[in-house]
């Protein structure tokens, strides 16, 4: 008889706790959360962006960059703008280099570069022009320099893109 009375017991404890466990997450709910202006927003175009730096390619290199992170993301369907419901428009504005540290016996020879670049980008409406969002995005990335400079600067250049990258496409499809 006890043991009766305690497999009841334990049955019901544990169809409470599985229900406490199941319905903990009531109200949350997987995949994208558009910000409210670009909730009807369903494809993007994104034309090269206009770059106003002394960089070479890295128009086509920051653009291409924010088109693989947004297919990455899901939120949006990349299409070209005759068929798009909106448009993100970018403008590189800035690459800074800083240095962060210098040659141990001549202050003048970077060992560590910080490298930024900054982006302007405007999301609007195709048809009527309406901006739907805007803002300035930075990347940043640490370069150790080596012998080869520029090969040290350009995989900088990548990894401070993808860091933009990363951060535009947050800002587009979660609103932060």
């Amino acid at each position: 008889m006890r043991f009766i009375g305690f497999c009841r017991a334990s049955s019901v404890l544990l169809l409470s706790v599985c229900a406490l466990l199941f319905t903990g997450c009531a109200g949350y709910r997987t995949g994208s959360a558009k910000p409210a202006q670009m909730v009807s927003v369903e494809t993007l175009a994104v034309p090269v962006f206009k770059n106003l730096t002394l960089e070479p390619r890295s128009s086509v290199l920051i653009t291409n960059m924010v088109v693989k992170q947004l297919q990455r993301d899901g939120t949006y369907r990349i299409t070209s703008e005759e068929g798009a419901d909106a448009v993100l428009k970018g403008t590189i504005r800035q690459m800074e280099r800083r240095q962060l540290r210098s040659a141990k016996f001549n202050t003048l020879r970077s060992r560590e570069v910080l490298l930024r670049i900054f982006v302007d980008y405007v999301v609007e409406e195709p048809g009527t022009g309406l901006i739907l969002a805007e803002g300035t995005v930075q990347g940043d990335t640490n370069i150790f320099l080596d012998r080869n400079f520029q090969l040290s600067e350009r995989q900088g250049i990548e990894d401070a893109t993808r860091d933009l990258a990363e951060k535009l496409v947050a800002r587009v499809c979660e609103g932060w």
